[in-house]
């Protein structure tokens, strides 16, 4: 399983940017891994395991802002399609790895 987290905090002040900044350290420290600006993946054991996890994300929230969350089986997130405009920033190495530059 995988809890997908998609966030838009505001950043407009010094107090605002410090809680975007603890939040997305709360992530990183937390085992997820960022997919692309603001989207950030866990890999979960299972059910129960991604529903601990969405518990510990509700216990972390900043208090402004947009946070959602989405539990997805593994085989939902490897159906994921990459789609990759003119200013390449990823390319594709195999069917399961990702390179990023």
């Amino acid at each position: 399983m995988r809890l997908l987290v998609f966030f838009d905090l505001p950043t407009s002040t010094k107090a605002q940017r410090k809680h975007y900044t603890q939040f997305r350290k709360f992530l990183l420290k937390d085992g997820y891994d960022m997919l692309q600006f603001s989207v950030y993946c866990r890999i979960c054991k299972g059910q129960d395991a991604a529903e601990r996890y969405l518990l510990h994300l509700e216990t972390n929230l900043p208090p402004k802002g947009n946070i959602r969350a989405m539990i997805v089986t593994n085989t939902q997130y490897e159906r994921m399609k990459i789609l990759i405009g003119l200013d390449k920033k990823e390319e594709k190495i195999g069917s399961k790895q990702l390179l990023l530059f």
